[in-house]
């Protein structure tokens, strides 16, 4: 990948004779030890970022298993609507302090990922019961996996910087959850479709934004790594299902 290439080599080879540094040590010995240094910043580099997608893979099973389960008991489910939503924010919060505490932190990370598939699932249930339900679900979820897939690769791979849209990104998260409060009430398709389409887009950008912020050392625990990976899968994958749910049903 591009972040990792480097030529250590040139600098050294570029001299015929070391000179002496302050302490009695030569350039080339300082060229060396950056070397192993910079060797082992990398090494360490894709360590975090191996982990980070072994939890959000696991994550993805949980968070599967959790709608699985929720759709089994969707009575049950419906009337702890409110009550599971707030036990996921506050799991949210939880991860963040116990992000270095090794057991725990994978714990709370695949306590919440489950209860996140709770949650999706009288959304699942809705589309499921149309005629092309099933089908709806794969092509969310397949579309889903792609653009993921294509984004994480692209922002690994490209010169530009997306962590700059961080504060557009914030704002734009703010106005959409505005907008999803203000839906509640109004109850507006067209409204619905809007924000999907809006968060179809937002999270697309917020993938591309995490996954440079993982490889560039943005995060100190791959648990919290993972979350925000995860996050932005689900709310990619929510808001495709709301979109092709929305033109599923008009075409009944």
């Amino acid at each position: 990948m591009g972040l990792y290439d480097r030529d250590y080599g040139k600098s050294a080879s570029s001299q015929t004779e070391p000179q002496r540094g302050f302490f009695g040590g030569s350039q080339a010995d300082e060229s060396q030890d950056s070397y192993y240094e910079d060797s082992f910043t990398i090494q360490n580099i894709n360590e975090f970022v191996k982990s980070t997608y072994k939890y959000f893979a696991a994550s993805l099973l949980a968070g599967a298993a959790g709608a699985y389960t929720g759709i089994g008991a969707i009575g049950i489910v419906s009337q702890m609507f409110w009550v599971l939503a707030i036990v996921e924010i506050a799991l949210i919060f939880g991860i963040q302090f116990a992000r270095n505490k090794p057991g725990v932190n994978a714990l709370m990370l695949f306590a919440f990922t489950f209860i996140t598939g709770l949650t999706l699932a009288p959304l699942l249930v809705k589309i499921l019961h149309m005629p092309s339900g099933a089908g709806i679900v794969a092509n969310a979820f397949l579309m889903t996996s792609a653009a993921f897939g294509a984004l994480s690769y692209f922002a690994m791979n490209t010169q530009k910087d997306f962590l700059s849209m961080g504060r557009i990104l914030f704002i734009a998260l703010i106005v959409m959850l505005v907008g999803g409060i203000v839906n509640i009430f109004m109850h507006s398709p067209i409204l619905q479709l809007v924000l999907a389409g809006g968060g179809a887009i937002l999270f697309s950008f917020f993938i591309l934004f995490d996954t440079q912020n993982i490889i560039k050392g943005g995060y100190d625990s791959p648990i919290t790594a993972a979350l925000a990976l995860y996050i932005d899968f689900l709310n990619l994958f929510t808001s495709l299902l709301q979109i092709l749910g929305i033109f599923g049903s008009n075409d009944e």
